[in-house]
């Protein structure tokens, strides 16, 4: 793993305020992620770096869709009524400075939570078919761990698929190895979406990751998440989707960034995903264009923004959200 100090070196810049803010939010590196890094400041480092602006962040909030209050059991989150997530870890191969669990991720080597629990409470709530390993990265588990909690969630007749979240085919691809695959495969129908957002993270390395996935008949999508400075581009999401749909990973989301306490910087107006959408039709085929998505503050779940969907109150806009709740949202001024 890499160092703040050592990218000080490598970079000519000084690591004091980086290992600052490294104190309050973890900061964690793979050697192969730093590589992809071309100057201070690139799409690479603004991701992974850690950034002073992270600590001048006091609006937004910790948990803003209150993933805490969601959470039956320890380490289990039932947002909607047939589809649960479960956190398997709270580390990552890199700590991406836009991580909605920026409270949890590496503040210890596991999440506190305890599988027959978990069990217990899956059992008895049969209306749950849909089943969402996520974390930190659960790919990161021990092949004995993660297997253990794949045949635990199999053993339940009325979970019918299994999905799970992993930046892994990014940030650290060698770790997708044959045996993880294999692993994998044993436990269709699974589905794997990753999390590649700026199109220098499209390797080789990360081709050779997905192809191991895609060998044994996994379905590989991507969730790319809208940050400022990075990709809030339509060139730049039309470049990455052109390259991850020869990938055969099939460009699935597209994130409005969320309310997350110390990741303010990152955010843009609303505006900016409805405009890249807009531009993105017509230059690529509906393969290549992700539904622009908001995680409405308070849990009240997810949104797929278009044209006409909400009303706009000031600074503010109104949405109805899946329950018929009607749900404000902060959004910035338009630059």
């Amino acid at each position: 793993m890499s160092t703040l100090r050592t990218l000080a070196n490598r970079f000519s810049c000084d690591p004091q305020p980086l290992e600052q803010v490294a104190k309050r939010y973890p900061f964690r590196l793979s050697d192969y992620y730093a590589s992809l890094i071309q100057y201070e400041g690139d799409p690479i480092w603004l991701q992974a770096i850690p950034s002073p602006d992270e600590l001048s962040d006091t609006i937004q909030q910790p948990d803003p869709l209150d993933e805490e209050r969601l959470s039956p059991v320890p380490g289990l989150i039932h947002r909607y009524p047939d589809r649960v997530v479960l956190l398997t870890t709270s580390c990552c191969a890199v700590y991406c400075r836009f991580c909605m669990r920026k409270r949890l991720v590496g503040q210890s080597e596991q999440i506190p939570c305890s599988l027959d629990s978990i069990r217990e409470y899956l059992q008895s709530h049969t209306e749950i078919r849909d089943l969402l390993l996520s974390g930190g990265d659960p790919l990161l588990l021990p092949l004995e761990r993660l297997g253990s909690i794949l045949e635990m969630v199999r053993s339940i007749p009325h979970i019918e698929i299994i999905r799970i979240g992993s930046r892994l085919p990014v940030t650290d691809p060698e770790r997708i190895t044959p045996e993880l695959c294999r692993l994998l495969s044993q436990y269709h129908p699974l589905f794997l979406n990753t999390h590649f957002n700026h199109s220098l993270e499209l390797t080789p390395d990360a081709a050779g990751a997905c192809q191991r996935l895609l060998e044994r008949g996994i379905v590989l999508g991507n969730q790319t998440v809208l940050l400022k400075g990075v990709n809030d581009t339509a060139q730049d999401i039309e470049q990455l989707n052109r390259g991850l749909l020869t990938m055969r990973v099939r460009p699935y989301y597209l994130h409005q960034m969320d309310l997350v306490q110390g990741t303010r910087h990152f955010r843009t107006p609303l505006s900016s995903g409805l405009t890249i959408i807009d531009q993105l039709r017509g230059r690529l085929s509906g393969l290549g264009i992700p539904h622009f998505m908001l995680d409405l503050p308070g849990g009240k779940g997810k949104l797929a923004l278009q044209r006409g969907v909400g009303r706009q109150e000031g600074s503010e806009w109104v949405f109805t959200n899946w329950e018929g709740e009607e749900v404000r949202y902060p959004d910035l001024p338009h630059e």
